[in-house]
């Protein structure tokens, strides 16, 4: 699993800058966030619903991968030197 996160890197960035940056004018995702640290997201009235969650996991696990590979890729090669 480690080498399999370490060597699609490249796959992880295309799926990012496509599916996690998608709609792109403004990006989805980042409205998201602007919506969980703005406090409004668990508020009863302007919550976020169970489809806005599926959306930021949606959006936001492309991120998570290729952050997790990027910093497999930095231990490896601090591990080489």
């Amino acid at each position: 699993m480690n080498t399999r996160l370490r060597k699609n890197w490249t796959l992880f960035l295309i799926i990012s800058l496509t599916l996690g940056l998608a709609p792109f004018n403004p990006p989805h995702l980042i409205g998201k966030i602007k919506w969980i640290l703005g406090g409004n997201a668990l508020s009863p009235k302007n919550g976020m619903k169970l489809e806005d969650w599926f959306d930021l996991v949606l959006h936001g696990v492309p991120w998570l991968l290729l952050l997790i590979s990027s910093f497999l890729i930095i231990l490896n090669f601090r591990k080489k030197e």
